[in-house]
């Protein structure tokens, strides 16, 4: 590796676990690390010989760094980050460091939903194919601690924060698995948002890419493979009939063999099995994987079925297309009522897209910030102003054979910390049920 940082000086402005994974990987190659977070009051342990500045970011302060390592959570278009920029300071996030000094072939996924879960599964097939893997990026394991790892086939999750600061980063295999409107709140409109997302393709081996969503398909390459819920022969596809999934027209795995159900899921499985043979799985490896894979915490999770009632959490539902998703996937596996719990920090979303999905629900109870903005879409839905009371009333309205889904369509800061809190919060509602 010729990328050298011994005595350079090295901004890392952002502190939250991508941050200060930086700041570990920067010292131990012997740079002179400063760090900045924009918060005025920040916990954060550090070794003793970095320098930390909190508050609001000084753009000359800032430049006098040799290079900058900007966390994906703050926005290349800040006015600080600009300025330095327009002073000649190469600005980088950690994703771009680490394709500097990574030499062994990298399996790169996005998409505004599905990435965790088609993550997960190609690092397990190919882990069942025999080939040792890490994992990590927007999931897990900051990219950069993945070096210190003992991997033949590094898998990662990239957002579109990520990839906005990734210039050199070379996948043997690359996916946007789907985009529908999300960040607008950062994003001047769908277009800029997919703009980001396509940087993952520009310098791949081989771009992944979904039939059903042109906006996942690449601008410029010579060398793709599509993904889709037709048997066509080229790339990989679905036999309804016989529920193989097949690739290149040859029967792959039945979709029967497989732990994960929805149609949503049958795309993410196909996306995942061209990158994992990319990248050497077996097909005995992608079977054995697929048949194992237990759902992420958070994603169409069952959390309880209570007198007939099964409850669903998928609070990892945070914008409109993951939402539509849910509800397209399972509403053929329910013989009653879908109902459905939403709403949220919509980000700037449109939710007038959610108009055909809700139709297919039965009855919509809403919350948070944008709740109100949802449940006018709906004839009959109902707001509350807590999880508790959203699961009460969904219990006093569902029968034996009825559905409820939480599926948020919306972040969950406005309520909660964080997804994963939403999702526990209502899990612990519906386990308290009499």
């Amino acid at each position: 590796m010729n990328y050298k940082l011994v005595d350079k000086q090295v901004a890392v402005v952002g502190l939250g676990l991508t941050g200060q994974s930086c700041v570990r990987f920067l010292l131990a190659q012997g740079a002179k690390v400063t760090a900045y977070d924009s918060r005025p009051h920040l916990d954060v342990q550090l070794p003793e010989d970095v320098e930390v500045h909190l508050g609001p970011f000084d753009a000359n302060e800032l430049s006098q760094a040799q290079l900058i390592l900007l966390s994906p959570g703050l926005p290349l278009a800040a006015p600080a980050i600009q300025a330095v920029k327009a002073a000649g300071v190469e600005v980088i996030g950690d994703i771009e460091l680490f394709a500097r000094f990574n030499c062994k072939p990298v399996l790169a996924i996005t998409g505004s939903n599905g990435k965790s879960t088609v993550t997960t599964l190609v690092r397990d097939m190919l882990q069942a194919s025999g080939i040792k893997t890490a994992m990590g990026g927007n999931i897990g394991t900051p990219a950069l601690d993945l070096l210190a790892q003992d991997y033949d086939v590094a898998v990662l999750e990239l957002s579109s924060f990520q990839l906005e600061t990734t210039y050199s980063l070379a996948p043997t295999a690359a996916t946007i698995l789907n985009i529908s409107p999300d960040h607008l709140d950062r994003y001047a409109d769908l277009a800029a948002y997919r703009q980001a997302k396509l940087r993952i393709y520009a310098q791949a081996a081989l771009c992944v890419y979904s039939r059903l969503d042109a906006l996942t398909r690449p601008e410029h390459s010579a060398n793709l493979i599509s993904f889709g819920l037709d048997s066509q022969a080229d790339g990989l596809g679905y036999q309804s009939d016989s529920g193989w999934i097949l690739n290149q027209g040859e029967a792959l795995l039945n979709v029967h063999q497989c732990s994960l159900v929805g149609e949503h899921n049958l795309l993410n499985i196909q996306a995942a099995a061209a990158l994992a043979l990319a990248g050497g799985a077996t097909t005995e490896g992608i079977r054995t994987a697929c048949g194992s894979f237990k759902s992420l915490p958070h994603r169409c999770e069952l959390v309880r079925e209570h007198r007939g009632v099964r409850w669903v959490d998928d609070s990892k539902g945070t914008n409109i297309g993951a939402t539509e998703a849910a509800i397209n996937g399972l509403r053929g596996q329910v013989p009653g009522k879908l109902l459905l719990i939403a709403g949220g920090d919509g980000k700037g979303a449109d939710f007038n897209e959610l108009l055909p999905s809700l139709a297919k629900v039965d009855k919509l109870i809403c919350l948070g910030k944008d709740g109100p903005a949802i449940a006018a879409l709906k004839s009959g839905a109902e707001l509350v102003d807590s999880m508790a009371k959203a699961v009460a009333l969904a219990d006093s309205l569902a029968d034996s054979g009825d559905m409820v889904l939480l599926s948020p369509a919306c972040a969950s800061l406005d309520m909660f910390d964080n997804y994963h809190h939403r999702g526990q919060v209502f899990a612990q509602a519906v386990e308290a049920l009499p």
